[in-house]
């Protein structure tokens, strides 16, 4: 009997992930999906590069002080 509520549990956890998670079907072309994702992986490396240049400077100065 125990088993059974089980199951139910983990369907209710696997949907309320599932729902959160992509969605392949969002209505756009492939071509537009590329596009989308070359778009956001670019501002991905732009921002760690910028993060990156900037934490190092920073970084160094500290180490130096003590």
């Amino acid at each position: 009997m125990t088993r059974g509520s089980q199951r139910e549990r983990d369907r209710e956890r696997a949907q309320a992930r599932t729902k959160g998670g992509k969605n392949k079907e969002d209505g756009l072309t492939p071509e537009q999906r590329r596009e989308r994702d070359a778009k956001a992986l670019q501002e991905k490396t732009a921002k760690k590069a910028a993060q990156a240049s900037g934490g190092s400077s920073s970084g160094g100065t500290e180490k130096s002080k003590k």
